[in-house]
C-alpha cells in the first residue's frame, strides 16, 4: 500500500497574512496541519509551533521508546495514537508557555489536526475546527468533531446544521491549542482501504465549500494534488474569506512520483 500525497496552503481572497501551516514528513508518514489564530497576536507563530512540535516528537518517539508521554495515555488506542496526542499536548504547552512570556503574542493559539499512518492503521489526532474527512466508495465521512460553539449547539439539538453553517459565531472556538495550560486532545483510529482519501483541511476550505463538492473533487481529479489544487481553487472562487489549506492522501497500490520525491515536505505562504 502507497500513499499518493498533495497538499497546498493559500492566503485566501480577504485576509492580509496566511496563518495556515502544514507539514508533511513521509518517511514517518505523518500528516499535520494548524490554522493559527490571534491576527496581530502572531497566530501564525502558533501554528507554526505546534506543527514543528507535533513533528519532532513523533520522531523522537520512533527513535526513543524513553521519550516521555504528555497526557494521560488511551488504554484502547495504539501506542502511536497516544504518542500523536502526546506531541499535541506538548505543542499546547509550548504555545501557552510562549504566549505567556510573550506579552505581544498573548491570545495567541491554533487547530490542529495530525495524521499519523503505519501500514495500513490511521493514527487521528485533534484540538479545534480544522478537519480530517475519509472518502471510500463515494461515500465521504467526517472523522473529527468541531470543537467550536455552534457545533457543540448543533450537537445538542439548539441549531440545525444549516442554521450553525449561517451563524455569526462559527469562528468560536471551545477547543484550541495554546489557549489554556492543558487541552483535551480527541483521538481516533481507522483502517485504510485501496482507494481510500483522507482529506486534512483547515475552516478556510469547509465554511467555502461544501462537503458534496469536496467529494466530487477528490473523486474527478487525476491525482492527489490536483484534488488539493481543485479544492483551493473553489474556496477563493466561493469568496475566499479565510486562508485555506489542505492535505490530500489517496491510497494507491504503486508509488507515486510525488511520494518518493518528498521526505520532508513543508510549505508556508503569506
Amino acid at each position: 500500500m502507497h500513499i499518493e500525497i498533495g497538499a497546498r496552503t493559500d492566503l485566501g481572497r480577504v485576509r492580509k497574512n496566511n496563518e495556515d501551516c502544514y507539514l508533511i514528513d513521509s518517511s514517518l508518514q505523518l500528516f499535520v496541519l494548524s490554522d493559527g489564530m490571534g491576527g496581530q497576536a502572531h497566530g501564525e507563530v502558533a501554528s507554526n509551533m505546534a506543527v514543528q512540535t507535533v513533528l519532532t516528537h513523533c520522531r523522537q518517539g520512533e527513535n526513543s521508546r524513553t521519550t516521555p508521554i504528555f497526557g494521560e495515555s488511551r488504554p484502547d488506542v495504539s501506542e502511536r495514537t497516544n504518542r500523536l496526542a502526546s506531541a499535541i499536548h506538548l505543542a499546547n504547552r509550548k504555545v501557552f508557555d510562549t504566549a505567556a512570556s510573550n506579552p505581544e503574542q498573548k491570545g495567541m493559539g491554533a487547530t490542529i489536526v495530525a495524521a499519523w499512518i503505519d501500514a495500513q492503521r490511521l493514527s487521528l489526532a485533534h484540538v479545534g475546527d480544522s478537519r480530517a474527512y475519509l472518502l471510500r466508495a463515494g461515500s465521504m465521512d467526517q472523522l473529527t468533531a468541531d470543537h467550536s460553539l455552534v457545533a457543540e449547539k448543533v450537537r445538542v439539538g439548539i441549531l440545525t446544521p444549516q442554521e450553525a453553517d449561517a451563524s455569526e459565531l462559527q469562528s468560536v472556538l471551545t477547543r484550541a491549542v495554546g489557549t489554556n495550560g492543558a487541552v483535551e486532545v480527541d483521538t481516533d483510529e481507522q483502517a485504510l482501504l485501496m482507494g481510500d482519501f483522507l482529506l486534512l483541511c483547515s475552516d478556510g476550505l469547509t465554511r467555502m465549500v461544501t462537503d458534496p463538492e469536496i467529494a466530487s473533487t477528490l473523486l474527478t481529479s487525476a491525482t492527489a494534488q490536483e484534488s488539493a489544487d481543485r479544492l483551493i481553487d473553489l474556496a477563493n472562487e466561493n469568496g475566499g474569506a479565510d486562508n485555506v489549506t489542505v492535505i490530500v492522501l489517496r491510497v494507491i497500490e504503486k508509488s507515486s512520483s510525488m511520494f518518493d520525491r518528498f521526505k520532508i515536505w513543508k510549505r508556508y505562504s503569506g
